[in-house]
């Protein structure tokens, strides 16, 4: 997970300096507060309007419950089919919002329709019900939000509830929003399919998704839309269509709209533009070397360093052939070196500009030489 942190946080720095070029494609007018545009494939923030502007992000928080949910379901501390039995708190937290899954106090309701329930219906009965069965009380639950906010790096966000309701000091921003919907897509596919649901019956009543860009765009398949008078209509989606490179996954982000007719035709546009404007382009493979270096006091001289990960890189459509790599080493390499350890940084650039940094790592261990190999190599590097 940390890698994939790193990935993702220089992407989204990266492409600052060269969208900033005359030649960048210019994303359309967007009747939104705020919004941001990633390509999930390589990291890169292709268009933003006050990314960090502080807002109320609504329902859109129940993305960061998920998250939480899915990690207890990876590591076993819940099942799918396990029983959670409804407390009265969870049933009020229901009924305070227009968002609720109508399940009953003292009932019993597997997981899986509690997640049904937070991630179709929004409902805020069943997030606070797995919030307790995973936090013990809703509480904790928020302090592992808050904490998990912490682990992705995130400076802006504080949760003071699972749910999404107002509350003073409750806020986000939607490049935090951004990140925190990537790491559900790419940590959990497993559970993507809860996003695509268009409806679910619970209790015998129907509901739909309030995402209407499921009915629209067959390649929409998520992720989560928020409404408060305070928030306005919000919407994240994610779409994933077949490109001449391969399968390309983008996500958008968009806040503050006037209807949840504007929250879905905003995100359409800006998705459609995505994928129209621009191009991915993958330079090297996962484990591909990229140089060979000089390493002291090793059990080996040489070691090879690259990327553990594709190094693929978003651009302006046709602007491929303008992509140079540039490697820049902490020389000189000491041993040991661990795999995957950090040595430098990889460079894209074009017409000099920036376009992505992404980390250069030692594609294998080097260990440590003996102590009379270590002497001789430091005799070596003193009188260089």
């Amino acid at each position: 997970m940390n890698r994939i942190i790193r990935t993702l946080t220089a992407g989204l720095l990266s492409l600052a300096s060269w969208a900033a070029q005359a030649q960048a494609p210019q994303p359309p007018e967007i009747a939104a507060r705020s919004y941001i545009l990633l390509d999930v494939n390589s990291s890169q923030v292709l268009a933003a309007k006050d990314p960090d502007m502080s807002v109320e992000p609504a329902s859109l928080t129940k993305l960061m419950s998920a998250y939480l949910v899915f990690q207890a379901l990876k590591d076993g501390k819940l099942t799918l089919q396990q029983e959670v039995t409804v407390s009265e708190r969870a049933w009020r937290t229901g009924m305070t919002g227009a968002s609720r899954s109508y399940i009953d106090v003292g009932s019993r309701v597997k997981v899986e329709d509690l997640v049904k329930g937070m991630i179709v219906q929004s409902g805020n009965d069943a997030t606070v019900a797995l919030a307790e069965a995973v936090g013990g009380s809703v509480e904790h639950f928020v302090e592992l939000m808050n904490r998990q906010a912490q682990a992705f790096g995130l400076k802006s966000t504080s949760f003071k509830n699972p749910e999404g309701l107002p509350a003073a000091g409750h806020v986000s921003t939607a490049r935090e929003l951004m990140i925190i919907a990537a790491h559900v897509v790419r940590d959990f596919p497993q559970y993507s399919s809860y996003d695509a649901m268009k409806e679910f019956t619970y209790n015998k009543i129907k509901q739909q998704n309030r995402n209407l860009l499921l009915w629209r765009d067959p390649t929409v398949d998520g992720l989560k839309t928020g409404y408060t008078d305070a928030a306005g209509y919000c919407m994240i989606a994610t779409a994933k269509r077949d490109t001449p490179s391969g399968q390309r996954r983008l996500l958008s982000v968009v806040l503050g709209t006037a209807s949840s007719e504007a929250r879905a035709n905003e995100s359409q546009k800006l998705l459609n533009w995505g994928y129209s404007a621009f191009d991915n382009v993958k330079l090297y493979e996962a484990g591909q070397s990229l140089a060979d270096a000089r390493v002291w006091k090793g059990h080996a001289n040489q070691v090879k360093l690259g990327s553990l990960e594709p190094l693929l890189v978003t651009v302006p459509r046709g602007a491929g052939s303008s992509l140079k790599t540039e490697i820049q080493r902490t020389d000189p390499l000491l041993a040991p070196l661990a795999k995957g350890q950090r040595v430098g940084t990889i460079k894209i650039t074009s017409g000099g500009q920036v376009v992505t940094e992404r980390p250069l790592v030692a594609l294998d261990a080097v260990g440590s030489a003996g102590f009379l190999g270590r002497a001789w190599d430091a005799v070596r590097l003193g009188i260089q």
